[in-house]
């Protein structure tokens, strides 16, 4: 794009597609109690990663709740302290919203597979998210924790993976990778680690970027090995990009999914975020049928 895109340019050019009224209008969209799904964001990608006002920012924008990260390594993955947990709890109770996952994003640049830092917030993981009331937690495979190509490394996470996988059972936490494998690639990893605890968290977009099928990767893997989605499109408003997600619906509809969505990305070049966000809330509730 050229000139920069203003938030009255944004609504501008989504509100007929969309059918978005006032933007203050956002407990429109609260979630049905009864429906299937529940309708959250990362809090990375509404610009609060690793802070408590991600809840704040995700009831405005309309949201069932956040998908909050563990920390990062400048504060130590805080949200294993008690006192960090309390704020978040203190937070959901004040506007009303939940906690939706917990995610480790930290790994791409700390690997799971080589560094012994990232294994030990994986078990610590599931002790935060037992205290938290949060049965999913996102393992990020980018970057530096890249499997793709690496059977080395692979082969370490699969060792990695078993040891923790006990823990993860005993306490009802599922442990989800996120990573550019495929849907085969990722039943390799989890039918050797064999615990039906590990499972895959499915990204649409980086999926599609890889070139896979991911309407019928989501059949192939099924409910029983798909553990939580991203909704996400990379430079465009969701609805408007390269992912159908009527599609997905279908997909997810013959699974008999039912669970999180969380919105990832989705914000055109230059565009406002929050507006973005009440966009793509609006747009995948209008999906989804709830």
């Amino acid at each position: 794009m050229g000139a920069a895109i203003t938030r009255r340019e944004v609504l501008k050019s989504s509100a007929g597609i969309l059918g978005l009224g006032m933007l203050g209008a956002y407990e429109a969209f609260a979630m049905d109690k009864r429906s299937r799904f529940k309708i959250g964001a990362c809090d990375w990608s509404i610009q609060k990663m690793s802070e408590v006002q991600a809840m704040e920012v995700g009831k405005k924008i309309g949201l069932d709740g956040v998908q909050i990260s563990l920390g990062s390594l400048a504060n130590n993955m805080h949200l294993r302290q008690a006192n960090v947990q309390q704020q978040y709890k203190d937070a959901c109770s004040e506007y009303g919203i939940s906690i939706g996952g917990i995610a480790i994003g930290e790994m791409n640049n700390i690997p799971y597979k080589s560094d012994p830092r990232a294994e030990l917030w994986v078990s610590d993981s599931i002790d935060v998210a037992k205290k938290m009331n949060v049965k999913v937690v996102l393992l990020a495979f980018f970057h530096n924790g890249d499997l793709k190509n690496d059977l080395k490394g692979t082969q370490e996470t699969i060792r990695r993976l078993k040891k923790v996988s006990r823990k993860a059972e005993d306490n009802g936490i599922i442990l989800g990778i996120e990573s550019w494998l495929s849907a085969e690639e990722h039943m390799e990893i989890i039918s050797a680690v064999g615990s039906p605890n590990v499972k895959v968290y499915y990204d649409v977009a980086n999926s599609h970027k890889m070139g896979y099928n991911i309407y019928e990767e989501i059949r192939w893997l099924g409910k029983k090995h798909i553990c939580e989605f991203h909704a996400k499109e990379n430079g465009f408003l969701l609805g408007q990009g390269r992912i159908d997600f009527a599609e997905v619906k279908k997909a997810i509809d013959e699974i008999k999914y039912e669970g999180w969505v969380q919105i990832e990305g989705a914000v055109p070049k230059n565009a406002d975020m929050f507006d973005s966000y009440v966009l793509n809330n609006k747009y995948l509730r209008s999906v989804l049928k709830i």
